[in-house]
């Protein structure tokens, strides 16, 4: 999939801010359209559900964008920040989005982003959202409203345009009004950690070209300002588990506090936790945080790493190395390895009214499970597909493709008879047959195996 380039700096000065020395390319999404902020609401450009859009931000600048919603759906934005070349980053810099309706008043908490304590120029992402559901007193009517994207920054800072990235997800009401109320226990307990032999897999460069990961011991390699993309589908029910470990140098001395960074977003991009690792040239790890499983009702909590969790589909794990690390460690790649965990069964998910759009946005794809060869990178680490695998199936009656034990499940609970149920069972297995890919040789040979990985907690968060 060929996708638009534009180049984001990796930082290499120490000090409150740090000019980046070598560029980090970020994979823009194929066929994104071109738009400009509005300074104020009138003449701001429209935003249309399903479609990637580019635009960039100024220093201190403020954004106007508009969106036509119903009384109906859920709206989605995300602006994903790139630095160009050159840029000088500080800890305070970042961006902030906000939607609005048409006398100024909030209809969410303002999603924020900030470069941290790494210092290091490289996409960094935040949304906010328009629901109709839980909020009864606040931008629930039909009409027009603003997305607001702001950049901040200090006084140090580089003054120069950042690159903008804008998603937008619109997602159905649904069929019956269920449950307000979050999910007070899940299951919170660290999993035994995987074992076997690590498989190799290139990071994606963009949310678009992120890579796809299943179960199993990911091997890459990344370089001091790089950001790699990883992506993983999760079904409703299913809980995610993940560390991210860089490995040991063979050179240099000294020590970066704040290396490695790894952050999960979810399908329509909006940030759930992070984790990081500082790195002094010995082997290092860092673990997210147990998280939920999937359910609709966690949009219902007071916190990201809950409610973020309430789409099925991919969710991206977004790995950055410190620039800084090139100044004690060379500019060479440092090892990396990510352990997975897919863990819980999957559920039948809510009954939606209608469509998301865009159509696949909360879609698994029916050939991601956990007993399929690899399907990306071979054994030299070259890059896989760009885009979602397979074909996610249409999840209008909250069930999908990956959601087969919960199909079944509804299937015999309609009382068919026992010949008719084998006999639609069959023809679901020759259907799936059908659409998974038959591997390729190298595949075969390297079956997943998985280096142990300790599943500790993560550092303190001091980004």
């Amino acid at each position: 999939m060929r996708t638009g380039i534009a180049d984001g700096g990796g930082a290499r000065t120490a000090g409150d801010a740090v000019a980046d020395a070598e560029p980090t390319p970020y994979a823009f999404a194929e066929g994104a359209t071109s738009v400009d902020g509005a300074t104020g609401t009138t003449g701001a450009a429209r935003l249309e559900p399903g479609k990637a859009y580019r635009s960039s931000i100024g220093k201190d600048g403020k954004l106007y964008y508009r969106l036509v919603l119903d009384d109906v759906s859920n709206a989605y934005v995300s602006a994903t920040a790139v630095p160009r070349p050159g840029t000088r980053i500080s800890y305070s810099d970042g961006i902030k989005v906000s939607v609005q309706d048409g006398n100024s008043r909030n209809c969410s908490f303002s999603g924020t982003a900030h470069f941290g304590a790494t210092q290091s120029s490289h996409p960094i992402a935040a949304w906010a959202t328009r629901e109709t559901s839980g909020h009864p007193y606040a931008c629930q009517t039909a009409g027009t409203y603003y997305v607001v994207v702001e950049r901040s920054g200090t006084a140090g800072s580089s003054s120069g345009l950042w690159d903008l990235e804008l998603d937008y997800v619109s997602e159905p009401g649904l069929r019956k009004a269920g449950s307000t109320t979050a999910p007070e226990t899940w299951n919170s307990a660290t999993p035994e950690p995987l074992t076997g032999d690590p498989k190799r897999r290139r990071g994606g460069a963009g949310f678009s070209t992120a890579t796809s990961l299943r179960q199993g011991i990911w091997q890459d390699g990344i370089s001091p300002g790089q950001t790699l993309f990883y992506k993983v589908p999760l079904d409703w029910g299913q809980q995610l588990y993940a560390t991210a470990a860089l490995g040991s140098s063979g050179r240099g001395e000294g020590s970066v506090g704040t290396a490695l960074v790894m952050s999960l977003y979810n399908p329509v991009r909006g940030f759930v936790d992070d984790v990081g690792s500082g790195y002094d040239g010995g082997q290092r790890s860092a673990a997210l945080e147990p998280l939920p499983a999937v359910a609709y009702e966690n949009r219902y909590a007071l916190s990201d790493r809950v409610s973020g969790m309430r789409f099925s589909g991919s969710y991206y794990l977004v790995v950055h190395l410190a620039a800084q690390v090139a100044e004690r460690f060379g500019d060479g790649p440092v090892g990396l390895t990510l352990s997975v965990r897919r863990d819980g069964a999957v559920r039948a998910g809510p009954s939606y009214a209608g469509r998301p759009e865009p159509r696949d946005a909360f879609d698994v794809p029916a050939d991601d499970s956990d007993d399929q060869a690899d399907d990306g990178a071979d054994a030299d680490g070259a890059v896989g597909g760009a885009g979602p695998g397979g074909g996610g199936s249409d999840r209008a009656d909250g069930t999908g493709a990956g959601g087969d034990g919960a199909t079944m499940r509804v299937v015999a609970a309609g009382g068919i008879g026992t010949g008719s149920l084998l006999m639609l069972i069959l023809g679901v297995w020759t259907v799936l047959a059908r659409r998974r890919p038959v591997p390729a040789p190298e595949d075969a040979d390297t079956a997943s195996a998985a280096v142990p990985a300790p599943w500790e907690r993560g550092a303190p968060r001091s980004w």
